[in-house]
């Protein structure tokens, strides 16, 4: 049976203060070895987790408004889904009642925290 981790739309309290714009998620993010990149994957943590493994894989498509959303799925076919927006948040949630928790890390990219789950996203910040 497949499970499904949904998150909400809820608006983030603070904005991260620069711009970011997400690259292509095929890209190669920070920590992410060659390999995993070219396989579309990124590196991600569960709940509970403290370490990040790059199992997990990232769909694109769109809204019906046109908004790009990525869907990122683990390797036990949970899922999440976030939206691309261009408020200077990155993502948010695309649906459900969590809310994303998006902060920039070294190297480039962003780390998306959600629900206790962790996900680094390949992102290039704009100002830097």
């Amino acid at each position: 049976m497949l499970r499904a981790r949904h998150t909400g739309p809820r608006r983030a309290p603070g904005y991260l203060g620069a711009c970011l714009l997400l690259t292509a998620c095929g890209g190669q993010g920070a920590g992410e070895d060659a390999g995993a990149a070219d396989a579309g994957r990124i590196e991600c943590a569960a709940a509970g987790e403290s370490a990040f493994r790059s199992d997990c894989t990232v769909e694109r498509s769109k809204d019906d408004a046109g908004a790009l959303i990525l869907t990122v799925s683990h390797p036990d076919g949970a899922f999440r889904r976030l939206r691309v927006v261009d408020d200077g948040r990155g993502v948010v949630a695309a649906d459900g009642a969590e809310e994303a928790q998006v902060s920039v890390i070294a190297g480039g990219g962003i780390e998306v925290s959600l629900a206790g789950e962790r996900y680094r996203l390949p992102a290039t910040i704009k100002g830097q």
